[in-house]
């Protein structure tokens, strides 16, 4: 009898031991959230080409979500609400940077797209250096070969350029600056800070399908580099890092910056 009553202690302390064990049975005061699921946003592609198609041609996210959309530099026809971009309105020739910020968050989800297209660095072009030629940059990407060259690609559609004085050949879309101004475009003897504005259609033998392509490009002039005026010194300034988006030897442009990377401004330095 003893011994029973022996044994019937030792289930009650092990049963009281292991009723105090809180590691076992008791929740986590203090659990770890889990970890949030990172927004993604996608557009299916990064370059996207003109349509010689009348419509509209009108991108969407692959996935639709509630938020906020914001796309940069400025040309980038995007919708806030939807995320829906035009490519069709959209600057070409040029890499847009399109963050997305869901409703209710602040993380924000980022990706690059491209128009594809060609576009003319901004800078100072002084001739008496050589610098009497300037070449069309294919897409955002420096040194990336235009197709169609000889096979398809015209430029100066119209001849709105070499009509009016700017000599670009027709084949590549090169523009030559020095014969540009001997042609007189600034006058028989051209004044500092002149400006002219022409406008460059093109077409490319490439996914865009010949599709006709408007550039505005603006020319400046400047006798010689004391000549410059701030306001030449401020639009390169303001531009620097909305061509190349995280792309080559430039720094990632942020919204805070004007990015405004159109027209084109070319500023010839005569000597």
């Amino acid at each position: 009898m003893l011994r029973f009553r022996s044994i019937i202690i030792l289930l009650a302390f092990a049963a009281a031991l292991h009723s105090c064990d809180k590691s076992q049975t008791a929740p986590d005061p203090d659990p770890e959230p889990p970890s949030p699921t990172p927004v993604k946003l996608s557009y299916g592609d990064s370059i996207f080409y003109n349509s010689p198609q009348s419509t509209d041609y009108i991108i969407t996210p692959t996935a639709s979500r509630a938020g906020t959309y914001i796309g940069f530099p400025d040309g980038i026809d995007i919708d806030a609400v939807t995320g829906a971009i035009n490519i069709t309105k959209s600057e070409a020739g040029l890499k847009y940077k399109v963050s997305f910020i869901p409703s209710g968050k602040t993380d924000t989800a980022v990706t690059f797209i491209t128009v594809a297209g060609i576009n003319y660095l901004d800078g100072f072009y002084n001739l008496s250096t050589s610098d009497s030629l300037i070449n069309p940059i294919y897409n955002a990407h420096p040194g990336k070969d235009i197709p169609g060259i000889n096979s398809g690609s015209l430029f100066d559609i119209g001849a709105g350029c070499n009509s009016n004085g700017c000599t670009v050949n027709v084949v590549n879309g090169q523009i030559n600056l020095a014969e540009t101004v001997r042609n007189g475009v600034f006058g028989n003897k051209p004044a500092n800070d002149e400006r002219k504005e022409f406008e460059l259609v093109y077409s490319l033998n490439d996914n865009s399908n010949k599709a006709n392509i408007r550039l505005k490009v603006k020319l400046y002039y400047y006798e010689t580099v004391n000549d410059i005026t701030p306001e030449a010194y401020a639009i390169i300034a303001e531009r620097q890092g909305t061509m190349f988006l995280n792309g080559v030897n430039t720094p990632v442009a942020t919204q805070a910056k004007v990015g405004k990377p159109r027209p084109p401004c070319i500023f010839i330095v005569g000597r």
